[in-house]
């Protein structure tokens, strides 16, 4: 039996076949509601049901919790109604022109900046004009069904190949093929297909607000774009970018944020680690790095926020910002580095 939703603030109404979640059945009408992961994990489809009831299919306890339940809140990328509904949810400008397609590319070069990350770039057919927006991902087609997803580290405007940063998940279907762990290994020339663009985390131009970008580890990728697609579009506004790592070799492209600050005007970057050794020498910011932001920003109130990296860094920003720093709620956007081990629960 299919339901129907309707969108509070808009009045815009779709249709949920059965099976369906609310995020699918929102895409395929061209609704555009926030989101990342799509797998429950990340929290960035969160939501309200006003009216009517769902059922939640698996996801974390971090990202919607028993409490969250209790209040009306839900993750749209798993929920699948059992009655009409009216729901609270923002919906997202500038997504929506570009089509969603399957693209066959080249393995163009796969470069290590440390042991545990590649730099894969990937050689489209030589009449493929694929557009996306700087910050959005796009996902790997594997055998047997099995997709992953990788953020786009270079600017949509930028000529030549895509660039995406992979981090070595010992174990990681996809990420094992990359570095060499089975057999056969990933290797130049070989073809890969993948389906894009996705996701809602890209910059939102209409503001002028000054931007704090927070990234962890690879989380630096669509981040990267989203920067260099402001220098190809001379947007001035100000950034702060905070780039966190256990160790000093997790900002494996450290000398790329250096060179931004002499480059860009009104940029600053703050790299903060929060597990050196000795041996590191590290005689920079330490800690976890949405706390350094806290800790030089205590009042976000004024501020964009982009986030981006592992679920718990994401979601400890998203919770502190706001409650602790004033951040207003729209002005926080994410994207969160999911895996299997993130829907522990439920």
């Amino acid at each position: 039996m299919s339901f129907q939703v309707t969108l509070k603030a808009s009045g815009k109404q779709f249709t949920v076949n059965p099976e369906e979640t609310l995020l699918e059945a929102a895409l395929r009408q061209g609704v555009n509601l926030p989101y990342g992961c799509k797998n429950g994990a990340c929290g960035s489809c969160k939501g309200k049901i006003v009216e009517g009831q769902v059922t939640h299919g698996q996801h974390s306890e971090s990202a919607l919790s028993k409490a969250d339940e209790i209040t009306g809140s839900t993750l749209f990328c798993c929920a699948h109604p059992q009655s009409d509904l009216l729901i609270e949810a923002r919906e997202v400008q500038g997504a929506g022109d570009i089509a969603i397609r399957k693209v066959p590319c080249r393995v163009n070069t796969i470069e290590r900046p440390s042991n545990d990350v590649a730099i894969l770039k990937l050689q489209l057919p030589a009449a493929e004009r694929f557009q996306f927006l700087a910050g959005q991902y796009l996902e790997f087609l594997l055998k047997d069904g099995p997709r992953r997803a990788y953020s786009i580290a270079n600017a949509p405007d930028q000529e030549g190949p895509l660039e995406l940063h992979i981090r070595h998940l010992p174990g990681g279907l996809f990420t094992d093929f990359v570095f060499g762990s089975t057999t056969p290994a990933l290797k130049e020339k070989d073809i890969l297909r993948f389906e894009g663009p996705l996701g809602s985390f890209f910059l939102r131009e209409d503001s002028k607000k000054p931007i704090i970008f927070v990234a962890a580890g690879t989380g630096f990728a669509p981040i990267k774009s989203i920067i260099e697609q402001m220098q190809a579009k001379k947007i001035g506004r100000p950034i702060h970018l905070y780039w966190g790592g256990r160790r000093p070799h997790d900002l494996y492209l450290d000398e790329l944020c250096k060179a931004w600050e002499k480059e860009i005007a009104d940029f600053k970057y703050i790299p903060v680690i929060s597990d050196a050794l000795a041996t590191d020498a590290w005689q920079g910011r330490t800690g976890f790095v949405h706390q350094a932001v806290m800790a030089d920003h205590p009042d976000l109130e004024g501020f964009q926020v982009y986030a981006c990296g592992a679920p718990v860094m994401v979601n400890a920003a998203r919770e502190d910002f706001s409650s602790k720093c004033h951040l207003p709620e729209e002005e926080f956007f994410a994207d969160s580095f999911t895996n299997a081990a993130d829907l522990a629960t439920n």
